[in-house]
């Protein structure tokens, strides 16, 4: 019985080690391909909406520093970089403003029910020829506490994490895609 528990406890020992080891590599190649791109980040468009343009550069701003951050992309570039020209296997990010609801942060500090910020865009990932790769529709409000402004930091982080969770091609199957 004692010999049966101590092989039980090897073959357990060897089972995490080999887990650990597979997480490992799989996390190790997840992060190469997911540095295969590059991203330009575009100047927001308002579309239709009569949006601020403080929110306009506040959702600018927020998406080159959460991109920045999420550390998914080799490089990030600001619209009319020289650099993203030469830039090989290039996304471009482009934000479209699709509605936006002026809040109140008095109404929310006293109510926590009204003056709620929301804002809905439409990001694509393009390829330079303007081929879409990537896209959605993707919120960011301030609900209860905060500035309005903090919307803008809100709807940058869910575009971002929108991204991480997709898969994206590998840039020589976009580039052959693009090429036919």
């Amino acid at each position: 019985m004692r010999v049966n528990k101590k092989i039980s406890c090897v073959v357990l020992a060897a089972a995490v080690l080999v887990l650990g080891a597979c997480q490992t590599q799989l996390r190790a190649e997840t992060s190469t391909r997911s540095k295969q791109w590059s991203v330009q980040v575009d100047n927001v468009e308002p579309g239709d909406v009569n949006l601020d343009p403080a929110f306009r550069v506040a959702i600018y701003e927020n998406l080159l520093a959460e991109l920045t951050k999420a550390d998914r992309f080799k490089r990030v570039f600001r619209s009319g970089d020289r650099d993203a020209n030469g830039a090989p296997a290039l996304l471009v990010l482009k934000t479209m403003v699709e509605s936006y609801t002026p809040g109140s942060e008095t109404r929310r500090a006293v109510t926590t029910v009204s003056g709620a910020t929301k804002l809905k865009v439409r990001a694509q990932l393009c390829s330079p020829e303007g081929q879409v790769i990537w896209e959605r529709t993707v919120d960011g409000n301030v609900r209860f506490f905060g500035a309005n402004l903090r919307a803008t930091h809100n709807l940058a982080r869910n575009v971002v994490h929108s991204i991480q969770q997709s898969t994206l091609p590998p840039p020589s199957a976009q580039a052959s895609a693009s090429g036919n």
